[in-house]
């Protein structure tokens, strides 16, 4: 394992009620977030609010469905064994990475396009296999109309995490899943509904390679197909309240223009799957000026009983408030040497870089004097973004 610079706990509380972790699909990629997570535990920062989508989601459900004492242990434990290489394929170990570091950038890519090869022939253990007949003509059993089985997958899960301890609502936990009938995105909150295996699988239902999952009467696929970015439960959810988020994005929406098709197909996944996150922060700020004018406008009505019975009155009061907002962007730069295949490229040596980069980007934005400070902008919302020059 890389070495790491290590986190101090924080000395003062941050002034926010809620403290939300909100974690972006991504595959493989989300090594970063167990990275991000275990920079948080060190600075004692446990959030209080959790949400995600299909990675993240199972992330998300690690961390909630385990005490604080436990859970970078979890989600290690997870990482590592969907990572543990075939026993016809040893591990190419510590001292052939250093050996790619001073090599070719061609050859690391080669080394990683072979890696993300051996997970589309074998699948990801505790995670998901191939199916022996992939259904090409399709099949009566709309669970079995995919490439790989995910049955591994929720015995993990019930290993893993303990869903009455994310039902007890001691965090509250949410993850968003595509109703494929009506094609919403819908959020499984544990403060509305008992949460089992099958929201947390339903989330990262991605098709054509994992099957729908029922939940209730309907068949969900992964909550990315619309957004790869829970802020929005976030951005809807009652209460209001003052809130220090760590928006933790495994693709970034920024990049160059590609010159090969590699290089076009890698680009419109990060198009697709960054889901646009610096557009949704500023509508969220955009949303929140309203607010607040709207509680300062109430405050100069004087008359009572229009405020009581005018519709358009109680409108604004139930939008209304003054909360604050920081929002610290953490997002994964992907390797040049990644490549488009970077989402399924299950490897321990690729997981570890994950790991690592979300450990010391978070580490690093910790050591931002204001990152836990209350904002003083007009809007009330302040934003902190790494991929920033």
């Amino acid at each position: 394992m890389t070495t790491r610079t290590g986190v101090r706990p924080v000395t003062e509380r941050p002034q926010f009620e809620r403290l939300a972790l909100v974690l972006q699909g991504g595959g493989a990629l989300g090594a970063y977030q167990g990275g991000v997570y275990q920079a948080l535990a060190e600075a004692d920062l446990h959030p209080n609010w959790i949400g995600g989508i299909s990675i993240g989601a199972i992330n998300a459900a690690i961390i909630a469905g385990n005490p604080p004492k436990e859970r970078v242990a979890r989600l290690r434990a997870f990482w590592e064994r969907i990572t543990a290489p075939p026993p016809w394929m040893p591990s190419i170990g510590t001292s052939m990475l250093g050996a790619l570091e001073f090599g070719s950038e061609f050859l690391h890519t080669l080394v990683n396009q072979t890696q993300a090869c051996t997970t589309l022939m074998n699948g990801a253990p505790g995670f998901f296999f191939p199916r022996q007949l992939p259904p090409f003509l399709g099949s009566a059993n709309i669970e079995t109309n995919s490439f790989y089985d995910v049955g591994p997958l929720r015995e993990t899960l019930e290993e893993l995490v303990d869903f009455d301890r994310i039902n007890a609502q001691e965090t509250r936990f949410a993850i968003g899943a595509v109703n494929i009938r009506t094609g919403n995105l819908e959020f499984f909150d544990n403060a509305e509904r008992t949460l089992e295996p099958e929201h947390i699988m339903a989330s990262g239902a991605l098709p054509p390679g994992f099957p729908a999952v029922q939940v209730g009467g309907d068949y969900y696929w992964d909550g990315g197909l619309v957004s790869n970015t829970p802020l929005q439960w976030l951005r809807d959810s009652r209460p209001r309240q003052d809130s220090l988020v760590f928006q933790v994005d495994l693709w970034s929406a920024r990049g160059e223009i590609p010159h090969d098709l590699v290089g076009i197909d890698l680009r419109q996944k990060d198009i697709r799957f960054s889901s646009r996150t610096r557009k949704n922060t500023d509508q969220f700020k955009q949303e929140q000026r309203l607010r607040r004018a709207a509680h300062r406008l109430l405050q100069l009505v004087s008359d009572q009983d229009l405020l009581n019975a005018d519709s358009e009155m109680a409108l604004l009061r139930a939008k209304a408030d003054e909360t604050v907002h920081n929002i610290v962007h953490l997002i994964y730069r992907a390797k040049s040497y990644e490549g488009s295949s970077k989402d399924y490229e299950f490897s321990r040596e690729t997981m570890e870089e994950h790991w690592s980069a979300g450990y010391e980007d978070t580490a690093r934005t910790l050591r931002h004097p204001d990152i836990l400070k209350r904002p003083v902008t007009p809007d009330g919302v302040a934003t902190f973004d790494l991929s920033e020059p």
